[in-house]
């Protein structure tokens, strides 16, 4: 595998059973790489080691006044400077080459993973840990993968020159070969330590790498608290205890570089200290001692890559094991698909709850637990985040069809959807089945000012779908951001489309055209809405309540408000001393047939007193009739005093 034949066709499935497990899988999945920089290092390393044999030649030769030896250590010489040369030159491509790859293989994994196990991810692992995992994580995971390839060839060079001195000098090679492993394994001792320590430095960056990114999506609201300052203070904090971790690990890793340095110089010291004397006792020629002086000296540039690839196992290894923890994550309910990919029609069913929405639709669903809620539309889209039995749509269980099958059928946008940086119109160019065009879906999702904003914020953006929208739509609202993503989600057609609160950061008056927009664009198709607003619920064909996990009661706004007052204190906010006020008027009331007068529904004035009117981002009070228009803020304030009248 080359760079420029990135991405891998299939990744393959790796062995996440534990860091150490992941990295060899790596290093075997791209065995013919390190097979090919493993030959380039053996004739990099060979023509370098081999340099001291030609000048102790060389030199022999001059001592012996012999000009063909001397022609031929020259001619050795060469050979070895242009060996050394190519080897290099490959050894880099072919080292680089496994780097990439093998990142770019962890990279396409995670990307994998996080696509088949889709929102259920993010309540599992942490954001910021795969954020972490799929940057600087795979680099160094890449770096031991192709430093392994390198070591090996050094450490085979080191061998071969041992042994070769053996044989050259057996005096002088004795030395070496007994002080050459005491090199390799001095800095054994302090590796531990120098791993302890680099953990404790990834981990306290990774602190402050998530409340760096924390601190800036919440910015907005930071400033309206005014908590700026604090959260700058503690960034201030988390990054100095970085720093000292970071002094800390250096410390250790200048120490194991020192010694590094030190030991081959006592072993140098040692074998001149030896050869002199060999040499003043005729026992050994000049060249001969400045071959193995030449050698020792040379042998300590092999000798630096078992430095590396203990520094690169350091490092990789807890980064290995963060991302074999992400990738031996599984779905809740993961099958290989023995269905058919035919996307079925029909209900949409959960048979945890009970839940059924009536396919063709618009299905309201209030849960008083936001959670729960969040779970019920991760099962209704088919990836749950917890075992149990799957949704059916059309009497087919989701976890029986193809993923993609599966998402085709239904799609599900949570309470925080993600807006992409680029144009809106890159951001609306969605898998969608074309039924719907992207201006009835941005009509629908009420998004006018939002273009017009688009526009006036993009220079030379003549059409606001070229409008630029900045990451994570940081300079739109949240009713904006919002709103957009309604449009996208529109524009896809599934066969069902599940929203949860997908109003909650718009005002009432948009909030009431929001409504009637997504219900007549939706027409036909089974759509389900969890929320609690009355706007939403009003214009609902049927509303499920659940309570306890399971549905309570099914109706519509209208009666629900009047028979089951769970629902009421949920949509209205009611205190507890308001729902007991009900339950006494319920009592005091019981035998005698009034209807409610249709201008003042049950239950208006708690609505209104519960924040759900006068001009809140709520909107209306729970009982208005279903064709009217929102309420301004005059309207609200003469309702509230024919109530106070009646009262």
């Amino acid at each position: 595998m080359q760079i420029q034949d990135l991405p891998f066709p299939d990744p393959g499935v790796p062995d996440a059973r534990s860091g150490p497990r992941f990295l060899w899988w790596l290093f075997r999945n791209q065995l013919g790489g390190q097979l090919k920089s493993l030959a380039w290092g053996l004739l990099h390393f060979a023509s370098v080691s081999a340099l001291p044999f030609c000048v102790g030649l060389a030199v022999q030769a001059v001592v012996d006044r012999s000009g063909t030896r001397l022609a031929l250590a020259g001619g050795l010489m060469a050979l070895c400077c242009a060996g050394n040369a190519l080897g290099d030159t490959f050894l880099h491509r072919a080292a680089v080459t496994n780097w990439i790859t093998a990142a770019a293989r962890v990279q396409q994994l995670l990307a994998r993973k996080t696509a088949l196990l889709g929102s259920a991810l993010t309540r599992r692992v942490a954001a910021g840990e795969v954020v972490a995992v799929s940057t600087g994580d795979v680099e160094k995971i890449g770096w031991f993968v192709e430093a392994v390839s390198r070591f090996t060839a050094a450490a085979l060079t080191i061998v071969l020159v041992c042994v070769t001195l053996v044989v050259y000098e057996p005096a002088l090679g004795v030395v070496v070969i007994l002080g050459l492993p005491v090199l390799a394994l001095a800095v054994l001792p302090l590796l531990p330590r120098a791993t302890r320590r680099a953990d404790v430095q990834r981990e306290k960056a990774g602190r402050a790498t998530e409340l760096a990114s924390d601190t800036v999506a919440g910015l907005r609201v930071l400033r309206g608290i005014g908590g700026e300052e604090l959260f700058l203070d503690r960034y201030r904090d988390a990054s100095q205890e970085v720093r000292h971790a970071a002094v800390r690990s250096a410390r250790m890793w200048s120490l194991i570089s020192a010694i590094q340095v030190l030991l081959p110089g006592l072993l140098l010291i040692a074998v001149v200290w030896h050869g002199v004397h060999l040499a003043r006792e005729g026992r050994i020629g000049v060249g001969e001692l400045v071959t193995v002086y030449s050698s020792v000296m040379i042998l300590t540039y092999p000798l630096r890559h078992f430095e590396e690839i203990a520094m690169a196992y350091s490092f990789s290894r807890p980064s290995a094991k963060r991302a074999a923890r992400v990738l031996a994550l599984e779905r809740a309910t993961d099958t290989a698909g023995s269905r058919a990919a035919d996307v079925p029609t029909g209900d949409l069913y959960d048979p945890t709850t009970g839940l059924l929405a009536p396919a063709g639709r618009f299905t309201a669903v209030v849960c008083g637990d936001p959670d729960a809620a969040g779970r019920l539309a991760e099962r209704l889209g088919g990836h749950p985040s917890e075992k149990g039995t799957s949704a059916l749509l059309g009497g087919v269980p989701l976890d029986e069809l193809p993923l993609e099958t599966a998402r085709t059928a239904v799609l599900v946008q949570d309470k925080d959807p993600v807006l992409l940086s680029g144009t809106l119109r890159e951001l609306l160019d969605v898998p969608a089945s074309g039924a719907v065009g992207a201006a009835e879906a941005l009509s629908a999702a009420q998004c006018g000012d939002v273009l017009a904003a688009l526009a006036q914020g993009s220079l030379g953006a003549d059409d606001p779908m070229d409008a630029r929208i900045t990451e994570r739509g940081r300079s739109l609202s949240g009713g904006q951001r919002q709103r957009l993503a309604l449009a996208r989600s529109l524009i896809t057609d599934p066969e069902a489309l599940v929203l949860d609160e997908p109003t909650s950061a718009v005002d009432s008056h948009t909030e009431a055209r929001i409504a009637e927009g997504v219900r007549t664009l939706r027409a036909g198709r089974t759509t389900v809405v969890f929320t609690s607003s009355p706007l939403l619920l009003d214009r609902a064909d049927g509303i499920v309540f659940l309570h306890d996990g399971e549905v309570a009661a099914v109706g519509t706004h209208r009666d629900l408000l009047h028979t089951e007052p769970r629902y009421r204190a949920v949509v209205t906010r009611e205190t507890d001393e308001e729902a007991a006020e009900h339950r006494d008027g319920d009592k005091a009331g019981d035998g005698a047939e009034q209807a409610p007068p249709a201008e003042a529904p049950l239950n208006s004035e708690k609505a209104l007193k519960s924040g759900r009117g006068l001009n809140s981002e709520r909107g209306l009070h729970a009982g208005r009739a279903p064709d009217d228009n929102a309420l301004g803020d005059d309207d609200v304030l003469h309702r509230l005093e024919e109530i106070e009248e009646t009262a």
